[in-house]
């Protein structure tokens, strides 16, 4: 799940912590830093169990970000399974193939959200 770290308040309970971020085609778009994405949540909490994920198979809503397809890579998972596709996917895709990832996306439409 998308959620902020153990301890830290939540979105839900204390509101979204918004940044603004300017992509390289200058377009703005607006990014809540206060929670981690499910991904990094999912490979922090096998960390804390001890169950390990190299070889694994990771289910997520939409393709990773590129941050936590970086973590993907590094800690093994050889699977990604996702719904739908991400608006800023190709970096993923890209470091995916190089690594050897696989990556399954059941809907080819872009995942939408507010402030995308």
């Amino acid at each position: 799940y998308v959620g902020s770290p153990r301890g830290l308040a939540h979105c839900d309970d204390v509101g979204h912590l918004m940044r603004r971020v300017i992509d390289e085609d200058g377009t703005e778009r607006q990014h809540c830093v206060r929670t981690v994405h499910a991904e990094q949540n999912a490979i922090c909490q096998a960390a804390c169990y001890g169950i390990p994920v190299d070889g694994a198979t990771l289910y997520c809503k939409m393709e990773p970000c590129r941050v936590c397809a970086m973590m993907i890579i590094g800690v093994g998972i050889r699977r990604v399974v996702c719904l739908r596709r991400y608006h800023a996917g190709a970096d993923t895709r890209q470091m995916f193939r190089e690594a050897g990832v696989e990556l399954a996306v059941w809907d080819d439409s872009v995942e939408s959200y507010p402030d995308q």
